[in-house]
C-alpha cells in the first residue's frame, strides 16, 4: 500500500502520496497530479491508505464541527503537540483524516492557540483571549453598523450618526472609522461622491454651503461664532470735533471705518477731515476683545457675507454710524484754492457723523456726467466735488500721466442662492477715487509719521513689480508712493 503525508508548505497544509523517500527530503505527488521536492522535517504525520483526494475536504468538514472553546478549555495552559490533544479528544489513537481536522482547526483559530513550532501549540492566556473575543465582537457589529449605514444612504437618509460629522466626513474623514467605510461604500455602489450623497439626503442644501462650509472647517475648526464679550468702553472725554462727517460704502457694509468731512476755513482755504474709526481705544491690551482680535487679525469677506474680526460688540461701540458722535483718529488737510496741500495735522476726537451715504444713491447724483455738467443734485454737491477735485489732483502728483490711463474693469460678486451673479464695476467712478485717494493719503502721511517718531508700523511695499508686507516703510511703485 503506497504511503502519503500530510505537511505543511508556506503555512498551510497539504496532502501528498510519497514516491520516493531520501530521508532529509521526499519526493510527493499532489492528488491533482502536481510532483515536488519537500522537506522531511514539513511533515507533520504519515499515513497508509489511497484516497489522499478526499481527505482534506473530510478534515475541513470534521474540524468545523469541532469546538475551538472547548479544545482551549481541554488543553491546559502549557505548550503541546497535536497529536497529544487528538489523543485525549477521540480517547484513542486518532485515524489521519481525525488528526488532519484537529490541526485545521488549531490553525484556524489563532485567538485561542499560538503556533510554538511544528505541530505545536500554546493556548492563550484568559485575559489575552477575553480581549481577542471581544475585538472580534466589536468588529462583528461595527461591520453590521456599516452595512446599515451603506443601506440608508443609499435609500437617500442620512443615519443619525452623521449628523455631527458631516463635515469631518466630507472634508477630513477618519478613513479608519465605520462612518466613512460606510459613506464610501455607498458612494461605490451608486456611483456618485460623498458631497452628492450628502445633498440627495438632504444634508447639503446647495454648492454654496458645501465650499462654505469647507472653508469653514479648514479656517475656523471651532468655528466662527465669536464668545459674548464684556462691551468696550467708549472714551468719553476726547474733543468734539467741528464738523459734519460722512461716509461713503457699499449698502452691505456694517463696519463703517472711514468718514470725511469739508470745512471752509477763515483765510480762504478748506479743511478736509479723513476720520478712522479707533476701537482700539476702548480694548485694552489683554482683554477679551483684544484676544480674539489678535487671533482673527482681520476681517474675512466673501461674497454675500463676512466673518468680522471684532465681536459685535465692539463694531457697535466704534462703527462710524450716522446722527452720532464717534471716537476716530482724524487726519486733517489744509486745501489752498489751488488744492494744494498747506498742512496735516493728526487729532485723536469724537466725530459727528451726520450721514452715511451708500453708493447705489450716491451714484446716481454723483457721476462723471453730473460733475461734467456741473450739476449735482444732492445735498452734499459742494463738498462732493471739492473731494473729487483734490481726488484727481493727488491722483496726478502720485502717478503723473498715468492717471489719466484708463483703469481696468473690476468685478462686484453676489451670491443668489446657488447661483453667483457678476456685476462689472468700472474701477475710477468718482466714487471710487474720491474714497482710495483719500485713504492713499491718509496711509502715507500716517506711515511716514510712524517712521519718523520710530514707531514699529506694517507697510505694504512694492518694488520691482513684486508686493510684500514689511515693518520698515519703503516706497510703493503702483502706488506712487514714499511709504
Amino acid at each position: 500500500m503506497s504511503q502519503s503525508v500530510f505537511y505543511e508548505d508556506e503555512g498551510s497544509f497539504k496532502v501528498a502520496s510519497v514516491l520516493a523517500d531520501n530521508d532529509a527530503s521526499l519526493q510527493v505527488e499532489a492528488p491533482h497530479g502536481k510532483r515536488s521536492k519537500i522537506k522531511a522535517s514539513a511533515v507533520l504525520f504519515r499515513f497508509d491508505g489511497a484516497g489522499i483526494g478526499e481527505i482534506m475536504g473530510a478534515a475541513q468538514k470534521l474540524a468545523e464541527g469541532m469546538d475551538a472553546d472547548f479544545l482551549w478549555q481541554c488543553c491546559g495552559q502549557g505548550e503541546f503537540s497535536f497529536d497529544t490533544l487528538a489523543r485525549e479528544y477521540f480517547g484513542r489513537a486518532p485515524e489521519p483524516v481525525e488528526s488532519a481536522g484537529l490541526l485545521l482547526k488549531l490553525h484556524g483559530a489563532p485567538m485561542y492557540f499560538y503556533k510554538k513550532g511544528k505541530g505545536r501549540y500554546k493556548a492563550a492566556a484568559p485575559e489575552a483571549l477575553k480581549s481577542a473575543l471581544a475585538s472580534v465582537e466589536r468588529k462583528q457589529r461595527e461591520m453590521e453598523r456599516r452595512a446599515q449605514y451603506v443601506e440608508q444612504l443609499s435609500a437617500g437618509q442620512l443615519p443619525p450618526e452623521f449628523a455631527p460629522l458631516s463635515m469631518k466626513l466630507l472634508y477630513g474623514p477618519d478613513k479608519q472609522s465605520v462612518e466613512w467605510k460606510a459613506l464610501d461604500d455607498a458612494c461605490e455602489r451608486l456611483r456618485t461622491t460623498p458631497a452628492k450623497l450628502f445633498e440627495r439626503c438632504g444634508a447639503l442644501p446647495s454648492p454654496h454651503d458645501y465650499h462654505l462650509n469647507r472653508f469653514l472647517f479648514e479656517f475656523f475648526p471651532r468655528g466662527a461664532a465669536l464668545p459674548v464679550v464684556p462691551v468696550p468702553a467708549v472714551p468719553e472725554d476726547l474733543p468734539l470735533a467741528a464738523v459734519e462727517a460722512f461716509s461713503i460704502d457699499d449698502a452691505s457694509t456694517t463696519e463703517i471705518d472711514d468718514a470725511f468731512s469739508v470745512a471752509r476755513l477763515a483765510n480762504g482755504n478748506w479743511s478736509v477731515g479723513i476720520h478712522i474709526a479707533a476701537p482700539a481705544l476702548g480694548v485694552a491690551t489683554g482683554a477679551p476683545a483684544d484676544a480674539i482680535a489678535r487671533e482673527r487679525l482681520s476681517t474675512v469677506y466673501f461674497p454675500g457675507a463676512k466673518i468680522t474680526m471684532l465681536p459685535q460688540a465692539a463694531i457697535d461701540a466704534f462703527t462710524l454710524t450716522e446722527r452720532r458722535a464717534c471716537p476716530a483718529l482724524s487726519l486733517y488737510l489744509e486745501v489752498a484754492p489751488d488744492l494744494s496741500i498747506a498742512s496735516r495735522a493728526t487729532r485723536l476726537e469724537r466725530v459727528p457723523v451726520v450721514e452715511n451715504l451708500r453708493h447705489t444713491v450716491l451714484e446716481e447724483a454723483f457721476n462723471e456726467e453730473t460733475l461734467a455738467a456741473g450739476r449735482v443734485d444732492h445735498p452734499r454737491a459742494e463738498p462732493l466735488a471739492l473731494l473729487w477735485r483734490l481726488a484727481r489732483t493727488l491722483e496726478s502728483a502720485r502717478r503723473g500721466a498715468a492717471a489719466d490711463q484708463e483703469q481696468r474693469p473690476e468685478y462686484s460678486f453676489h451670491v443668489e442662492g446657488d447661483h453667483v451673479r457678476i456685476v462689472p464695476r468700472r474701477r475710477g467712478s468718482p466714487i471710487d477715487k474720491v474714497v482710495s485717494e483719500l485713504m492713499i493719503q491718509v496711509n502715507s502721511a500716517w506711515g511716514r509719521d510712524l517712521a519718523e517718531s520710530g514707531v514699529a508700523g506694517i507697510y505694504r511695499v512694492q518694488e520691482g513689480g513684486k508686493v510684500r508686507m514689511s515693518t520698515v516703510p519703503a516706497g510703493h511703485q503702483g502706488l506712487g508712493v514714499a511709504s
